[in-house]
């Protein structure tokens, strides 16, 4: 009996540390999910690009990573086809993407509805069925909402 009754304890202590050691990790982590309706290019360099860079850094300095989704319908299109005549800031977008691990996400529905094809969407970017789906999403797994519109 009482080699089971230490088994338990012993079970129990190691299952807390865990836990404990595992919610230590997630708190090092800081996530936002923004929401881009803008197609006002200095609003998206603004509040987007150079955003996402100096937070980056900060939180760097707080020991902690900044994981960031942006959530892309709206007027915001424009920016991530490869057609625009916004190559200088896809360029930017791609690197928030590589250097900064950002995640996009587009709207299929209003690719549909702005009649933009699929295949003109830059290869960085994840085409999901609607873009209510990637804000909820992404806010049920703990992402901070910022609108940029």
């Amino acid at each position: 009996m009482l080699r089971v009754f230490l088994r338990f304890i012993l079970i129990t202590m190691t299952l807390g540390f865990s836990s404990a050691l595992a919610a230590e990790e997630n708190s090092n982590e800081i996530k936002a999910v923004y929401d881009l309706k803008t197609g006002d290019s200095k609003t998206l360099e603004r509040s987007l690009i150079s955003g996402v860079m100096k937070n980056s850094v900060y939180y760097q300095n707080q020991l902690q990573e900044l994981k960031v989704k942006v959530v892309i319908h709206g007027d915001s299109y424009k920016f991530f086809q490869k057609e625009s005549k916004m190559a200088e800031i896809a360029k930017k977008l791609k690197s928030l993407h590589e250097s900064y691990g950002v995640e996009f996400e587009i709207c299929k529905a209003g690719l549909k509805k702005n009649n933009i094809p699929e295949q003109s969407i830059y290869p960085f970017v994840k085409i999901i069925p609607n873009a209510t789906v990637g804000l909820i999403g992404a806010q049920n797994e703990g992402y901070a909402y910022i609108p940029i519109h």
